[in-house]
């Protein structure tokens, strides 16, 4: 019973909406009315700016490291074992996307993914965040950078032979992928959005000058 307690809390934590709450408590705005309509951080510091967007995606970390953290705070252990807090972060993240406060709608599940593997593993955590940032950089675009990182870490869980870790990653890349489908497709047609630095975005801006 304790088991299915926590893991119901681990799902409700994730469900919470962060970005909507954040948009109509402070700037009375519903941040699914503008933008891109989600409620992650990208659309977040679209519509309501750096610091409401900053806010968010520290809030969306820490509810899949707070969810993945429950079976250690909790004594509880399942089948998985030492995994067990992998079950508990894909039950946060499935909260974020599938979530009961957003008529069953959500974000794209890549900082509460985050903050799972904060929690799991924090030198993984650390790499992945590298490369996000790094890739960020590179090509102007969070949602590319994402789709990449993703695919890194499952490459690297997988030379790391952390199998449990490997298989997850490799199930989120490919959901990662199919709710940035709408991205790939202006990726593909050069107008997907990008933030305002970077050589992808100086490199658009220069050859709109020509």
């Amino acid at each position: 019973m304790k088991l299915i307690g926590l893991l119901i809390f681990a799902y409700l934590l994730g469900a919470i909406p962060n970005g909507v709450w954040v948009g109509k408590a402070f700037f009375g705005t519903d941040i699914r009315q503008s933008g891109s309509g989600n409620i992650g951080t990208t659309n977040t510091y679209r519509v309501l700016g750096p610091y409401a967007g900053t806010a968010v995606m520290v809030l969306d970390i820490a509810k899949g490291s707070v969810a993945t953290l429950l079976p250690t705070l909790g004594h509880v252990t399942t089948f998985l074992g030492t995994a067990t807090p992998l079950l508990f972060g894909l039950f946060a993240i499935l909260g974020h996307t599938v979530s009961i406060f957003d008529h069953f709608k959500g974000g794209k599940a890549v900082a509460t993914s985050a903050g799972m593997l904060l929690a799991y593993n924090p030198i993984m955590f650390v790499i992945a965040a590298g490369l996000w940032v790094s890739l960020i950089y590179w090509t102007s675009m969070v949602s590319l950078a994402s789709m990449i990182a993703f695919s890194l870490i499952t490459l690297i869980s997988l030379a790391f032979q952390d199998w449990y870790l490997t298989g997850i990653a490799l199930v989120l890349t490919i959901f990662v992928f199919y709710r940035h489908r709408a991205n790939i497709q202006r990726i593909r047609e050069g107008t997907e959005s990008m933030v305002p630095f970077g050589r992808g975005y100086h490199k658009r801006q220069k050859s709109k000058s020509r």
